[in-house]
């Protein structure tokens, strides 16, 4: 049996990757440096097969997923999309820690949003796909939070776990398996090494 991989790009920079703000389901565009590391994605993933695309609907994700190269065989899919931050939208964390001291969005959530558990209800739904199509490789444009919940649902660990994975704008991972389909592994994590800084 050949056992598939799926590859998780996160979307290129925009001014709020920048600036820190947290961007739930503000539909945000990427910067010139966003578009151009986009390209080099592409460039990255070029002579990879992939039997499914997937997209967040958002722009920053969709125009990522076209400047890789994947438009025309991407389908949009609403569970992609980044956390619903609420009342935390366009905040820093800074900016929330000056009235929550200790605040942490992977414990402490946002009102006015998607609490922790519909987030992570989320990935398991696009995990329990990806796992139940088991067709070779499948590409992901998404988002850094989103992504790092579809990693813990993927390795088994708890939801807050994902807090341990940082992930860069425009970087790739690959989640996959060892030996078979009952050991679920992360081959690479975060690897940006194909972009302008």
């Amino acid at each position: 049996m050949v056992l598939g991989r799926i590859y998780l790009a996160r979307h290129g920079e925009t001014e709020w990757t920048i600036s820190g703000q947290h961007t739930g389901h503000t539909d945000i565009l990427l910067t010139q440096l966003g578009e151009r590391n986009a390209v080099l994605l592409g460039e990255r993933l070029k002579g990879l097969t992939f039997s499914a695309v997937y997209t967040s609907p958002l722009q920053r994700a969709s125009r990522t997923c076209e400047l890789a190269g994947f438009a025309s065989v991407a389908q949009k899919d609403p569970d992609l999309m980044e956390w619903n931050y609420g009342d935390y939208e366009g905040c820093t964390t800074a900016d929330i820690q000056k009235e929550r001291p200790g605040w942490n969005i992977f414990r402490d959530g946002c009102p006015g949003g998607e609490t922790i558990d519909q987030v992570a209800a989320r990935a398991l739904r696009v995990v329990a796909r990806l796992k139940a199509m088991n067709a070779g490789n499948i590409l992901i444009f998404s988002h850094g939070h989103f992504l790092r919940f579809i990693a813990t649902t993927w390795l088994g660990l708890p939801a807050i776990d994902a807090r341990f994975f940082l992930l860069k704008p425009t970087s790739l991972s690959i989640l996959g398996y060892e030996h078979d389909l009952s050991e679920p592994v992360m081959r690479l994590w975060n690897d940006y090494g194909h972009v302008e800084h």
